[in-house]
């Protein structure tokens, strides 16, 4: 069955990129070059050109757009800076776009900062499977190596936190320092989501992605407008700019986007009493050995900070717990510059 939603009107354009063949590691683009996604994630078409003033999702900037091949898919990055490489990993319902503010701080204070759509987001191939943590884990540190880098330091938000905690356990000769934002540890997540009922009613929205298609339509309805609520109601007391929940509305419609977007969630949800999730669990266990910043909005209404808290468990190197007062699911967005000088704290003391 396709998973294309009906294309609307202001859409990005068509990736001028080549088709995913294995080929070509790297392909340069400029800043706000046109192209943005692939089109269905069944077949892999192409969507038609747009026409002039369309939005897009490789917005202008400092920055350089790239796309990169990566473990069997193909992945749209934002780049600045040289230096040591800082990866940084978006969450939902969001794209590269979220670390717009730490690419230029990034880039400032040395370092070279790119930011990465995840699979089936943004300008990132729509595959029709291959969104299980492991998986999209592994096309993280793939895009590490397709950079030419060795090891990074990696930064994720929500479900990029996630992946950031399983690529530290699958790969971890590949990260040198790990900071997760707004993420509980996944074995903390799995006991909350089975025994805390706070932490259930906060992920309603998950529990609803459950059901099939219905969820997709309501997330693309009215130019995305309950993509906007979720975003105005997960803040604390520093609201989203409005320009910002505009272009995650907007990059929400891309055609799949919606679906593949929420199939990790249905897949954390549905896994819990396959054989499949419970190893899993079992494999993240592993003592994550990279120096690791933890970031939490105090007023986060989507990960508890009960949830979050004791990460440290599973760290078997320095652990630093930060908690953000009247911040919430987004800190390094409501708070760009006091997360951002934590962030260069943090990797600052592990470039060695």
């Amino acid at each position: 069955m396709p998973l294309d939603q009906k294309p609307l009107p202001a859409q990005p354009s068509a990736d001028s990129g080549p088709d995913r063949t294995g080929g070509q590691d790297a392909v340069d683009e400029t800043a706000g070059a046109a192209g943005a996604a692939t089109g269905g994630a069944a077949d892999d078409a192409r969507e038609p050109v747009a026409g002039p003033g369309a939005w897009d999702v490789r917005q202008a900037g400092p920055w350089t757009h790239r796309d990169l091949a990566a473990n069997g898919a193909r992945f749209h990055i934002a780049e600045l800076g040289t230096g040591p490489l800082v990866l940084l990993v978006h969450g939902w319902p969001e794209y590269w776009w979220a670390w717009r503010h730490q690419l230029t701080a990034l880039a400032e204070a040395g370092y070279r900062a790119v930011a990465l759509d995840l699979r089936g987001i943004g300008g990132s191939d729509r595959t029709p499977r291959g969104y299980d943590p492991g998986n999209l884990a592994l096309d993280v540190t793939g895009v590490i190596r397709s950079l030419g880098e060795n090891r990074a330091h990696l930064v994720g938000h929500a479900s990029g936190g996630t992946l950031a905690w399983v690529a530290a356990v699958m790969r971890p000769s590949v990260i040198q320092s790990l900071t997760v934002v707004s993420a509980a540890h996944p074995r903390d997540l799995r006991r909350a989501l089975l025994t805390d009922r706070r932490q259930m009613a906060a992920f309603e929205h998950v529990l609803g992605f459950q059901r099939p298609w219905i969820p997709e339509r309501r997330l693309v309805a009215d130019d995305a407008a309950l993509v906007g609520r979720y975003l105005d109601a997960w803040t604390g007391r520093n609201q989203l700019d409005r320009t910002a929940v505009a272009a995650y509305r907007q990059a929400i419609q891309i055609p799949s986007t919606a679906h593949c977007s929420i199939e990790p969630y249905r897949w954390l949800l549905r896994s819990m009493a396959r054989p499949d999730g419970i190893q899993f669990a079992r494999r993240m266990k592993k003592p994550i050995t990279a120096p690791t910043l933890h970031v939490q909005g105090a007023s986060d209404p989507v990960l508890l900070s009960h949830t979050a808290l004791g990460g440290g468990e599973y760290v078997a190197a320095p652990y630093r717990w930060r908690l953000m007062p009247g911040i919430g699911h987004f800190p390094h967005e409501e708070a760009p510059e006091e997360f951002t000088a934590e962030l260069l704290d943090w990797i600052g003391r592990h470039k060695d």
